[in-house]
This record gives structure tokens, C-alpha cells and sequence, in this order.
């Protein structure tokens, strides 16, 4: 099969076009045949990228750890999948990912696809949209009528979390450079501050949530945008253990899991055209590594998609 692997850690650079073995499944697995890969940059950072479950080395790589497709075939121990089943999963961070033409997926990480926007649409939402699911959900508790500020609201996952927020009840505030104004306010945002321009801790307070998909010098000056009782929620990294006491504040840092009940609900969501999938652009799995590059450069509107050639 086609696959783009990485033969030593390092950024974009080191991804090479080329063939590789077809995945083997083991236990609980299903074979997918890959439509889409959606990208995500900073994997290629990531510890989990090179390393087995198990801890050991995993030398070649491959990234892309969203999928869309089709599945071709499955374990003796699979029951809850079916040949021909078109799903998408956010797949296991610790095994080679769907920037090929196949990937071995755990099939409980599985989900029935949207039906109503295709694989390369699909593609581009379980890593973005399962991040914001968890963060508001199973770590802020966000409630009906709360006040969220979304940092980097215009890129793949900002741009679920404006659409989440609201569609849940909650009155939300984006940071977004000025040309996205517009974009913001049609997904559901409420304000929208250009942070080009207006320090935006002055421009907004009393915030009960505040997602930071930036870090750095922007999550530090956050917590003056955060109520006493409200919580910050990083998703660029962990947060110094002394900083959000030194505010008399809550913070939290988590990593994002696969799954399949939320991906279903994400799903209905879909299907019932309370939130979409945002596309910066759809990119041949061949041109890898310039899609790696756009996404590092960052600024996108929405998330890069790899688009898989079929057979």
C-alpha cells in the first residue's frame, strides 16, 4: 500500500511518500480502507507518534490519527462492525496512523460515519470535535447560559468549539484575527476579538470557561478573563503547577481519547445540521508533507484534510 511514514523524529521535513506493508490486524481490530486523514500538525511532536503501547520504539511511523472510510475486513473477535461499514475514529495515538491506504483501527473505537457529508468532510472531525466534546463536557461541566472564551476560534478545532458552545446554550466569546469576524459569527459566535488589536483580557471578564487551543503568553493572560469560579481548560500543553493558584483560579490539561459514543452523538449532531465540519483544504496523501507544512505555519480557517486515493 501507499503510506507517508516518518523514518526519524522531526517535523515535516521527514515525511516520505512511499510504499509499506499492509497493516495486520490483531485482537478487536478492523481493517479500514482509508478515504481521508484529517491533519494535525503537532503530532509529529508527539511522544505517543514513535512509540508502541507497549513503550517500545515504532520506526518507521506513520501519522494521521483521524480517519474516514470503509471497513475491508475484521478480527474473529469483531462483531460490532461489518464488512462494508463506511465509520470514522479518532484512532489510538501509540499505533500507526490513516495517512495510508489502510490502517488497523481498535473496532470500539469505531463510529458510523455522518450521513449526511462525505469521507473527506468526516475526516476532519474526530480529533477537533471529540477535544472540545471532552473538554466542555467531562472536565469544564459546561452548563446552559455559562460564558466560554475560545482561543484560536477559527481553526479545526476552535471552530467546533464556537458551534458546541452554542449549540448547547452557552454565550461565546471567539479570538480570531479580523478577516474571520464574519466567518465566527455566522458558526454562532456571540463577540469576536480581534487579537491583533484589542488585548482581549481588557475586551472581556467573568468568563465561566476559557479553551485555549494557543498556549504560552496567551493562556497566561487568560486568567484575568476567567471568573474566580470558572476554569481554564490547555490543550497545547500542561500548565505550570503554581500558575492558576497564583490566580486563586482552576486549570486543567488533559489528552484527548477515542470515543465511539460521543462520536455518535457528535454524529446526530451532524446529521441534524446543528454543527459542520469546517474544511481549510482537502490535499493528496502524495503531498503530505506540504499539508504538514501549511498546518505548522498555522492560520488555517478549519482543518487540513489528506484526501486517500481509491485503488
Amino acid at each position: 500500500m501507499k503510506a507517508v511514514r516518518l523514518h526519524r523524529q522531526g517535523g515535516p521535513e521527514q515525511l516520505v511518500y512511499e510504499d509499506a506493508p499492509k497493516p495486520e490486524l490483531g485482537a478487536g481490530d478492523a481493517l479500514i480502507r482509508v478515504h481521508a486523514t484529517g491533519i494535525t500538525p503537532a503530532e509529529l511532536t508527539y511522544t505517543e507518534t514513535y512509540t508502541n503501547c507497549d513503550g517500545s520504539a515504532r520506526l518507521p511511523a506513520i501519522p494521521g490519527h483521524e480517519v474516514a472510510g470503509v471497513v475491508e475486513s475484521v478480527a474473529d473477535s469483531v462483531s460490532d462492525v461489518s464488512i462494508g461499514d463506511a465509520v470514522y475514529a479518532l484512532t489510538s495515538f501509540c499505533r500507526d496512523g490513516a495517512a495510508a491506504e489502510y490502517v488497523a483501527v481498535h473496532a470500539a473505537d469505531l463510529a458510523p460515519k455522518p450521513k449526511t457529508i462525505d469521507h473527506m468532510q468526516a475526516a476532519a472531525v474526530p480529533l477537533s470535535a471529540l477535544t472540545v466534546w471532552q473538554a466542555f463536557f467531562d472536565y469544564a461541566q459546561l452548563a446552559p447560559g455559562q460564558r466560554v472564551l475560545i482561543h484560536g476560534a477559527a481553526g479545526g478545532v476552535g471552530s467546533f468549539a464556537v458551534q458546541i458552545a452554542r449549540w448547547h446554550g452557552a454565550y461565546v466569546v471567539g479570538t480570531a484575527s479580523a478577516e474571520n469576524r464574519d466567518f465566527l459569527l455566522r458558526l454562532g459566535a456571540n463577540e469576536v476579538i480581534d487579537y491583533r488589536h484589542v488585548p482581549f483580557e481588557q475586551a472581556v471578564r467573568e468568563v465561566d470557561v476559557v479553551l485555549d487551543t494557543i498556549g504560552g503568553e496567551t493562556r497566561e493572560r487568560s486568567w484575568q478573563a476567567l471568573k474566580p469560579t470558572g476554569i481554564l481548560v490547555s490543550l497545547p500543553g500542561p500548565i505550570p503547577e503554581s500558575e492558576g493558584p497564583a490566580h486563586g483560579k482552576r486549570g486543567v490539561f488533559f489528552i484527548v481519547q477515542p470515543n465511539r459514543e460521543q462520536l455518535g452523538k457528535i454524529a446526530a449532531l451532524i446529521d441534524s445540521g446543528a454543527i459542520r465540519p469546517v474544511i481549510a483544504e482537502t490535499i493528496p496523501l502524495a503531498k503530505a508533507r506540504q499539508a504538514f507544512e501549511r498546518g505548522v505555519a498555522g492560520h488555517t480557517r478549519g482543518k487540513l484534510v489528506l484526501a486517500v486515493d481509491k485503488p
